[in-house]
């Protein structure tokens, strides 16, 4: 049986869709800002259209993606990931997002909780390693919940920790930022993890 197209109900071609997810999500640019960058090229939608196309197939597009690198990534025999936690002011409240970042610089997972403690940090290792299985090594930082977490798993002896290690990790966190002052931070949680969700598609990739 062949699976219908997701484009199929759509008047606009597949790669201007895609071309307008792209630039929302590996860019800082608000909605109305790609709305602007896709008139100069003759593409006439508005900014709620491109909001639709990203809560639609930004998850699709992002499905794809991980399939295809879980299968490439798991080849390398010295598959590293970094972990880091950085904080982010939702509505003056504090929350952590969590991000697991490859040897590549590629972002594997994120996720956004109100607390830093073991069980965040256990809830966050358990999905990451669902999708993408075990590492060789995993890199931290000095907060203790990863190494307690990590007891819990059985898999503390490929932790390491170090000051200068976890760059990779740290450098992921600048584009996010970037976003977070083009939206004038983000306004609930629920919005922050579908973002962070769907931003993980590399830019290569998408187009």
């Amino acid at each position: 049986m062949i699976k219908p197209s997701p484009f199929r109900y759509f008047k606009t071609s597949p790669e201007i869709i895609r071309l307008a997810v792209m630039l929302y999500v590996r860019f800082p640019l608000s909605l109305r800002n790609v709305e602007d960058l896709l008139h100069e090229r003759g593409i006439d939608v508005s900014h709620e259209t491109i909001r639709f196309w990203w809560n639609r197939f930004g998850p699709m597009f992002a499905a794809e993606i991980r399939r295809r690198r879980v299968s490439g990534m798991r080849a390398y025999s010295n598959w590293q990931w970094h972990l880091d936690e950085v904080f982010v002011k939702i509505n003056g409240e504090t929350h952590y997002l969590w991000r697991a970042v490859d040897h590549e610089g590629e972002i594997l997972e994120s996720y956004v909780t109100k607390r830093r403690d073991r069980k965040a940090a256990l809830k966050f290792l358990r999905k990451t390693m669902k999708r993408y299985g075990s590492p060789k090594v995993i890199i931290t930082d000095r907060l203790r919940s990863y190494g307690a977490a990590m007891k819990v798993i059985g898999n503390a002896d490929i932790q390491e920790v170090g000051r200068w290690k976890n760059n990779r990790a740290e450098n992921s966190h600048l584009p996010f930022r970037r976003r977070e002052r083009a939206m004038l931070r983000f306004r609930r949680m629920q919005s922050l993890q579908t973002w962070t969700c769907r931003a993980l598609v590399p830019l290569h990739e998408l187009i």
